[in-house]
């Protein structure tokens, strides 16, 4: 009888996983970016604290962009190391390039959301686009590309920005990690119902943000500046996406795995300030993948039932991974075949494990 409840979950969570990998994943795979049509005067904004190296690379990459008209500005955040003194001789060779200096944060805001406040205010131009100090844009039309997203009357546009190919076995599964969550807030701004997006590739409008309040709804919360923010937005703003491989931005990742963690911590946190409809959905899907592996296990150990759990893993993994391939293809993200099942298997035990960890302890910090 035991073994019998537990197939009937197992057979639950499939059923849901197939649901989701068909009817909500598999459009993204067939997703048509917009058109170019006018280019509108851009400003680009990035908040950056001691991030002198980074900058070094990244700021001749965005001043070098192929693009009508747009700015470069630069929130130097508190930073304590060479950043003004680099950024100064910046501003002397280039008209479009400003600094915004943020000295000291009030002692009840997010130091963040401070900066971005402080950048989306000096901005020049009503669009405005987004990355962070440790991004790259994968090619110099990045801004044209992302800017298509307006042609349809949006005032928000989502960019897809993953992390760069490294050695070792994090890299992986820090690859797939961000395509599983690209895959989710992709799908559901393609079907019209917007959720997050990330900062590391996101657009909007001057007027969408003062519409939508900033981040004055979150605003002491460490994160939430491009999630939160797009939940608000899309209340009552048009959002479309924008995901060909010239239009994303390719990040640094993490190169060990308690730095990985303290940053999946930190995005975790403001997930249960989502709306209720969407944290019923991302826990559907994140619960529905954490039991199959947990009753397949205990089945397993039960030595029963071998050719019905064996149909329905055959049936999960022949349905699921192939719509994750199409999708990966799709966003031109490499991802490994051959590790796609150790790497399912130990992200979702690894977000299990890290949302006992937020419950438990939630302090968070920006740098």
């Amino acid at each position: 009888m035991v073994t019998v409840l537990l197939l009937g979950a197992l057979a639950l969570c499939v059923l849901v996983q197939v649901y989701f990998s068909l009817f909500r994943f598999l459009p993204l795979s067939k997703y048509e970016d917009p058109a170019p049509d006018v280019q509108r005067p851009v400003s680009v904004i990035v908040v950056a604290h001691d991030e002198m190296d980074n900058l070094i690379e990244l700021l001749p990459q965005l001043l070098d962009q192929e693009y009508s008209e747009f700015e470069v500005l630069l929130v130097n955040d508190r930073s304590e190391d060479d950043t003004e003194f680099y950024t100064y001789e910046l501003e002397r060779q280039f008209p479009n390039f400003k600094v915004v200096t943020v000295k000291k944060t009030p002692d009840y805001l997010n130091p963040k959301k401070y900066a971005l406040a402080l950048g989306i205010r000096a901005a020049r131009y009503e669009h405005m686009l987004f990355t962070d100090a440790d991004c790259r844009p994968y090619s110099k039309h990045w801004i044209s590309r992302m800017q298509a997203g307006y042609a349809n009357g949006a005032e928000v546009v989502l960019g897809y920005s993953p992390y760069a190919q490294l050695k070792g076995f994090l890299n992986h599964l820090i690859r797939y990690e961000t395509l599983l969550t690209g895959i989710q807030y992709l799908s559901q701004a393609n079907a019209g119902r917007a959720y997050m997006g990330v900062g590391r590739n996101l657009s909007y409008t001057k007027a969408c943000f003062f519409k939508n309040k900033g981040f004055a709804s979150h605003i002491k919360l460490m994160g939430g500046d491009d999630d939160l923010f797009v939940r608000d937005a899309a209340n009552n703003s048009n959002v479309s996406l924008v995901i060909d491989k010239e239009a994303q931005t390719v990040s640094i990742p993490k190169r060990t795995f308690r730095e990985w963690i303290i940053q999946k911590r930190r995005h975790l946190s403001v997930g249960g300030r989502y709306r209720a409809t969407d944290k019923r959905r991302i826990g559907a899907f994140i619960a529905s993948n954490i039991l199959f592996y947990i009753l397949s296990f205990i089945l397993l150990v039960l030595n029963s039932h071998f050719a019905i759990l064996g149909a329905l893993v055959g049936v999960r993994y022949l349905t699921v991974f192939p719509v994750y391939l199409a999708a990966a293809r799709r966003l031109d993200d490499r991802i490994s075949l051959l590790l796609l099942p150790v790497l399912d298997v130990v992200y979702f035990v690894n977000y299990l494990f890290l949302g006992i960890s937020v419950l438990l302890y939630k302090q968070f910090r920006w740098k």
